[in-house]
């Protein structure tokens, strides 16, 4: 499609289904960022929980997506994912209401707390694998990397204002009862999503008996692995979450509060010029992939991503100096993520046939995101044994080395999302046939796709 072409699609804000779903999952977002911030002030100030026990509430937020591959086998098998994504947000905002609640009885627990992270992380899950059937269903093709764009920009956006916005909110309210805030956002999410009409494609149906959900979540991972994109891709996307975790952002801070012997309020500055390189990244995202092509685009987002940390690493001199090169890293890095990121999504949306697309991202889910932990750990042994700037610039090569993975395959050549630029669809045929033997997986299919964000 050429440039004139593109640029004479209908803009997204003009359509009244996305714009609901969006402002649903930005003011979602916003809320997002003040639990984030209050329910470990909640461990630490209520309940005087130690780092090791904060660490297992971060810890059990993630954990459901290891099981991610088996729920998105469950939920490809659902007719009605928009009504599984209301009830995920409906989920989260009971599940968070229980803690102001319970405060106000004074009866908050940390067991409490870590069901809380449980629970929402489930929800979280359960959302995420239903929403890429409904994306596709909501946003035309031709679109896909635009509405991306817009959900990721105000993502970004969140992360800028979100911290600025919340840190008041616990201050004035309390940590509890901030939390409501969040629980009303995912109540708004859930009215919102409830108002988007969209046409679902029906429930896989078979001829024969129905195969175990054990059995239909190796089928979809086994058509990740067995497609040559599809298996870049995960590559790709897990590696450089694993090495950006070994570098993560605890280690980040103790680096430059330790090493750099930089304050709170520079690191904080310097964090925050980093969200504005992802507000942008995801605003120029379209632009960007418009001029190299949406393949290059996520080549370049996969090595600007990791690859600045090097920069932080090697920070020295005056103040001006370390605080410039650590926020000159966070920025650029930001922009990196969202322009891996705007486009992979947008990729994985072309092409996945609608009967796989849950499975898939399960997949992708207990993959990259059961590495991240992995990550953080392997990031606080070599911290231990070869030092923290060291192991910055560990993560920083490692991260780059993931482009490895795209240049082999397709993935580089494709320069839009059109049918002359970008194959079809790979077909589902993975229901009739043997286990593991996604045959729809096309081995040396010309096909694209994109893992889940980092």
């Amino acid at each position: 499609m050429t440039g004139t072409a593109r640029s004479a699609e209908p803009s997204l804000w003009r359509d009244r289904r996305f714009r609901r779903f969006w402002a649903g999952q930005s003011v979602s977002q916003f809320g997002d960022r003040i639990t984030e911030l209050a329910l470990p002030l909640i461990a630490v100030g209520a309940l005087d929980a130690t780092a090791n026990e904060v660490a297992w509430l971060t810890a059990l937020i993630w954990t459901p997506n290891l099981l991610a591959m088996v729920l998105g086998a469950w939920v490809d098998h659902r007719a009605r994912k928009r009504r599984l994504m209301i009830l995920a947000d409906l989920v989260r905002a009971a599940v968070l209401l229980s803690l102001p609640a319970a405060y106000l009885l004074d009866a908050v627990t940390l067991g409490q707390l870590y069901v809380v992270a449980l629970l929402t992380g489930a929800a979280g899950v359960l959302f995420n694998t239903a929403y890429p059937p409904f994306f596709v269903r909501l946003v035309p093709r031709s679109s896909y990397v635009d509405a991306n764009s817009k959900l990721s920009a105000a993502r970004s956006a969140s992360f800028v204002a979100g911290p600025a916005i919340g840190g008041p909110l616990v201050q004035v309210l309390t940590a509890p009862v901030a939390i409501v805030v969040d629980a009303l956002t995912f109540l708004a999410s859930a009215v919102l999503i409830s108002r988007v009409s969209v046409a679902e494609q029906p429930a896989a149906a078979t001829a024969t008996a129905e195969p175990s959900l054990v059995r239909r979540a190796r089928d979809g991972l086994a058509f990740v692995v067995r497609h040559p994109v599809l298996r870049a891709g995960l590559g790709c996307a897990a590696t450089v979450n694993f090495f950006t975790f070994v570098a993560g952002s605890g280690l980040l801070v103790l680096y430059a509060s330790r090493s750099l012997g930089l304050s709170a309020t520079v690191i904080g500055i310097a964090f925050g010029i980093g969200s504005t390189g992802a507000l942008l990244g995801a605003v120029l995202a379209p632009r960007i992939s418009l001029r190299f092509g949406v393949g290059r685009s996520i080549c370049l987002g996969a090595v600007l991503f990791p690859a600045p940390l090097a920069i932080a690493a090697a920070a020295d001199g005056p103040l001006w100096l370390r605080s410039g090169a650590l926020a000159a890293a966070q920025f650029l890095s930001g922009f990196g993520v969202m322009l891996f990121d705007v486009n992979l999504n947008s990729l994985q949306a072309a092409v996945i046939p609608d009967g796989m697309r849950s499975r898939v991202a399960g997949a992708y889910s207990t993959i990259n995101y059961g590495i991240r932990p992995v990550g953080a750990v392997v990031g606080g042994l070599l911290a231990t044994l070869v030092g923290l700037r060291a192991t910055l610039l560990v993560a920083a090569v490692g991260g780059a080395l993931s482009l490895l993975w795209l240049l082999p395959s397709p993935i580089p050549r494709i320069r839009s999302l059109t049918p002359e630029d970008a194959p079809e669809e790979a077909p589902d045929n993975t229901e009739d046939n043997a286990p593991g033997n996604a045959e729809g997986g096309t081995d040396g299919a010309d096909a694209v796709s994109r893992p889940v964000a980092p």
